[in-house]
């Protein structure tokens, strides 16, 4: 056996032992059109990543370019930041001090529940999902900044703790390749809050929070009433710029016609046997959904969030774009 089938064999060993597999039917994102990736450079880097010298501004003083104050030298301050001007007007010399120049820090909050290795169309959410982590990571750190990510809805939860440069794209690389929790594990009714919340905790300046996901409630939960990690969203948005990435199937939203069919939910096991021909109980399935979207949109907006659909039927890297834009 060479010494790749026994590094692959490992790798799906320890998947396993986290609860963690590759998506049967997964392709990936698809190629990313370098056009589109490019014209999202500045969006991303206009809320992220600090694209131009001195656009944020970091507490203190450091060695930016913005001038903070003129004063005294003082013994032990470095005799390059000597004003000439300054000390000959006054007689005594002066040095300046600049305001210091950062980048903030891009978090990625990425749902790795069983869900999202559902897709009818193009390809799985979860091919979806991680297009879209690897091109707002990409950009993130594109001109400096920093990126960390943090999973939820597996077993075994992942955090990549801020960096910046291509040790950070080859980690969200890693991660993004270990696939989506294996069937039959349910997260836990709070798993989306308790996420949200560590991420205010850690993320201690302002900064750029994408969570990516599929929204979609836990068993037992109910259409029409307001998620339960909307007051943790909230508080996540009254300090950072949030935006929430969900990502969608067309046959979420409508049952086809193809008769007698047996359901499975991947994350419970349980199994539902419904006749699609019935046009009443594609009626209702439809206005279910369409209640459901209506609740996530109203705590979205309620949230102070920018929402934005990505899906598995069409040009999801446009989609992104657009609603970034």
């Amino acid at each position: 056996m060479s010494l790749a089938a026994i590094a692959d064999r490992r790798e799906r060993a320890r998947r396993a032992a986290d609860g963690l597999a590759a998506p049967a039917g997964a392709q990936g994102p698809g190629p990313l059109a370098g056009g589109l990736v490019e014209a999202l450079d500045l969006v991303i880097a206009r809320r992220a990543a600090g694209v131009l010298p001195g656009e944020r501004r970091a507490a203190g003083l450091g060695a930016g370019t913005e001038l903070a104050q003129l004063r005294p030298y003082q013994v032990g301050d470095d005799v390059r930041r000597l004003d000439a001007a300054a000390s000959a007007r006054t007689g005594v010399p002066h040095v300046c001090d600049h305001v210091p120049e950062r980048t903030l820090t891009t978090w990625i909050l990425l749902d790795l529940s069983a869900s999202m290795a559902f897709g009818t169309a193009e390809r799985l959410k979860s091919d979806v999902a991680a297009g879209v982590v690897e091109v707002v990571a990409r950009l993130a750190a594109r001109r400096g900044g920093r990126v960390a990510l943090l999973t939820y809805g597996a077993p075994v939860q992942r955090l990549l703790p801020p960096r910046g440069g291509r040790r950070a794209l080859v980690a969200v690389g890693l991660v993004l390749r270990e696939g989506v929790a294996a069937d039959g594990h349910a997260p836990d009714a709070d798993a989306l809050a308790a996420a949200l919340g560590r991420i205010g905790r850690l993320a201690r300046g302002p900064g750029l929070v994408v969570v990516v996901s599929d929204f979609r409630a836990p068993e037992g939960g109910s259409v029409t009433e307001a998620p339960a990690w909307t007051r943790a969203l909230a508080a996540l948005a009254a300090r950072h710029d949030v935006v929430a990435a969900e990502v969608l199937d067309p046959r979420e939203g409508e049952l086809p016609a193809a008769g007698h069919l047996v359901l499975a939910d991947p994350e419970t096991g349980e199994r539902v046997e419904a006749d699609s021909g019935s046009a009443e109980l594609r009626r209702r399935f439809a206005s279910a959904e369409l209640a459901r979207r209506d609740t996530l949109r109203a705590a979205l907006r309620r949230a102070r969030v920018r929402h934005l659909e990505v899906t598995t039927g069409g040009d999801w890297l446009r989609a992104l774009g657009q609603g970034l834009r």
